[in-house]
């Protein structure tokens, strides 16, 4: 083993960094310092929030983006991964709770959720466009209201309460600081992977399905496997952002997933956009930031109204959402920069 990189080493390391790009590189430093700078208001209801839902949302940017598969249950499958954790872990609301260690509760919860949205996606992976946004919408209400008539297993309207992020590594994860960290961590995981699965040969055979499914099935492929396993992968993502968004709220109830909490979800993809895995996080943080101030400004009988002139414009002016508001003033930069140059 020597110490001294050779320049064969030193040449692969600067084309993976231009193979991550100076954007993400600069990105990462700017969420990593955000501590530094920050309030704990920022950090938690505005960042941590942020990353949960940009998480929400990035599950359904694969699915419609990649897949051609608008689901409204995504915020369905977070909040059964959330359940799992209030049933199966530990709660104060003095209904189940059977006391199972978080590294036990997390991932049967999240496999739970994975194997509910594959559920879904087999129910619903024969239709197309308007008729898959129905049925995943009936299951979301069906789901909605049979949480809150059944309270032996889901305690009704009340739901859970007392669910707080554990203690691990001598690391209190609900503190401020570190439950930002916790979402920046598992946000940057599944952006990661679901950039690299896009380019993998079951993401581009994915994206070839929703573009020609017919010409796919007749050289081959199973098609609705293919479909089903996205669900599948799209559940994963959602389970691990409905845990997080129960440590966030430290409780769950139906109208955590609600149907206007699902149409949320579908709002925070449309204006950030579904053509890159960054566009769900752009959109979450918009819509945190309006509702979080935006009730300030117009008063909190009009702050959905100004949510839904937001979206009518920015929908209106780029069908991309920011992606591709950014993708038609991006030409004019750079026609800018070269009048200005030398």
């Amino acid at each position: 083993m020597t110490l001294l990189s050779t320049p064969a080493d030193r040449s692969a390391s600067g084309s993976r960094l231009e193979r991550l790009g100076a954007a993400h590189v600069a990105l990462a430093v700017a969420l990593v310092i955000f501590p530094a700078i920050g309030s704990d208001f920022f950090l938690t209801q505005i960042g941590g929030y942020s990353l949960i839902f940009g998480m929400l949302a990035l599950s359904l940017m694969m699915l419609a983006g990649y897949g051609g598969m608008v689901s409204l249950a995504q915020m369905t499958v977070a909040g059964i991964a959330g359940y799992m954790v209030a049933i199966f872990g530990q709660n104060s609301s003095g209904v189940l709770g059977f006391g199972w260690p978080w590294w036990i509760a997390v991932p049967f919860a999240v496999l739970v959720a994975a194997l509910a949205s594959a559920l879904i996606g087999a129910i619903s992976v024969r239709t197309e466009g308007i008729y898959t946004i129905m049925i995943t919408l009936a299951i979301a209400t069906a789901t909605f209201y049979f949480t809150q008539q059944n309270y032996t297993i889901f305690n009704g309207f009340p739901g859970f309460a007392g669910l707080k992020a554990p203690v691990f590594w001598s690391v209190d994860w609900r503190s401020p600081v570190a439950f930002y960290y916790l979402c920046l961590g598992m946000a940057a995981l599944v952006y990661a992977a679901v950039l690299y699965g896009s380019r993998s040969t079951f993401g581009l055979t994915l994206q070839a399905i929703r573009d020609n499914p017919r010409r796919m099935r007749a050289i081959g492929f199973d098609v609705t496997a293919h479909k089903i396993f996205a669900w599948f992968l799209a559940g994963v993502i959602a389970g691990l952002a409905g845990v997080l968004l129960v440590w966030f709220n430290g409780r769950i109830s139906p109208g955590t997933i609600g149907v206007s909490a699902a149409i949320n979800v579908l709002i925070i993809a449309v204006i950030g956009g579904i053509r890159h895995p960054i566009g769900p996080f752009l959109g979450a943080v918009v819509v945190v930031m309006m509702q979080t101030f935006a009730i300030d400004i117009v008063g909190a009988e009009r702050f959905n109204t100004l949510i839904g002139l937001v979206f009518l414009v920015i929908v209106f002016v780029s069908p991309d959402g920011l992606l591709g508001l950014w993708g038609k003033i991006k030409p004019h930069i750079a026609q800018e920069s070269l009048r200005s140059g030398p």
